[in-house]
């Protein structure tokens, strides 16, 4: 008999909590996943609106046989390739500077952690002051007699190779990256490090058989935020990227906010594309995230 009050007492505790949330998770699965309903719904065909009410595959296999969507798909992956990789070798590179100390290096690191709350609309309007043919660095290199005029700079802004998009998100990441290697590096300390120094390690082997194999599951999870984060994103590309190709995210938003009603099923196909890659890359950082607490 006594069980039984304390049995219903550990399930009302259990339930506290997800009581207590209920309410904002209500919320976000309401609009989130209304939202995503709808989008999939027009993306197989059903869009009254228009009058189309049959379930179809015919969008997805319109989008996903188009060559431009092939060309906007790889234009996009290797920009999220790119940015992902260089922010997380940059990021370790940084980081092994940052722990140590030296005279300024808490203003520095202050300084790296600088772009982490800048919003990338921000970002993008900076890179697009800096490193245009008319922005600063061109015409303080004109004016040092580097150029003879500021159309001598190379073009990387509005260019098929996506540089300043590119640019703009390496500032963003690599203090995102960067902040959480630096708090795994200092919670480990030195001590590994000096173990390694007393059996004869080098500072190489040091790094490659001591410091990587402790940062990696950190880094591994930043990277797979960084890249879902820059394969999903729109508003950069948007900004500072060229009319064609575009990437994925750009293209959809395109279509949906044309005034031809009939491609805003494929408008949609192509984010559902965009939202089961994101999906995905999440379950693979859960899962890396519980390997890297055992």
């Amino acid at each position: 008999m006594t069980d039984a009050p304390m049995t219903v007492r550990r399930i009302r505790n259990g339930l506290k909590i997800p009581l207590m949330l209920a309410p904002a998770l209500g919320l976000v699965v309401l609009l989130f996943g209304g939202g995503i309903l709808v989008g999939l719904g027009q993306s197989l065909g059903y869009f009254p609106a228009i009058g189309l009410t049959d379930f179809t595959f015919e969008n997805y296999t319109t989008v996903l046989t188009d060559r431009n969507f092939l060309m906007s798909l790889w234009l996009t992956f290797r920009i999220a390739f790119i940015t992902t990789v260089l922010s997380s070798v940059f990021a370790i590179a940084f980081t092994l500077v940052l722990r140590e100390k030296f005279a300024g290096s808490k203003i520095t690191t202050f300084l790296f952690q600088v772009p982490l709350p800048v919003p990338h609309l921000v970002a993008a309007s900076g890179i697009i002051l800096l490193i245009t043919q008319s922005g600063l660095i061109a015409r303080i290199a004109t004016a040092a007699g580097l150029m003879e005029t500021p159309a001598d700079f190379p073009a990387l802004v509005f260019d098929k190779g996506g540089v300043a998009i590119i640019l703009s998100f390496l500032w963003k990441e690599i203090p995102f990256v960067g902040l959480v290697v630096l708090a795994i590096l200092q919670s480990v300390g030195p001590q590994y490090e000096e173990q390694a120094r007393t059996l004869g390690a080098n500072a190489r082997q040091r790094f490659r058989y001591v410091l990587l194999p402790l940062i990696m599951p950190g880094v591994m999870s930043t990277s797979i935020i960084v890249f879902a984060f820059t394969f999903a994103n729109y508003e950069i590309p948007l900004l500072l990227g060229v009319r064609f190709p575009s990437t994925l995210p750009v293209v959809a938003f395109r279509q949906y906010q044309d005034p031809d009603l009939a491609l805003r099923p494929q408008a949609m196909a192509i984010s559902i594309v965009l939202a089961v890659v994101a999906m995905l890359l999440l379950i693979a950082y859960r899962r890396l995230a519980k390997a890297a607490v055992k």
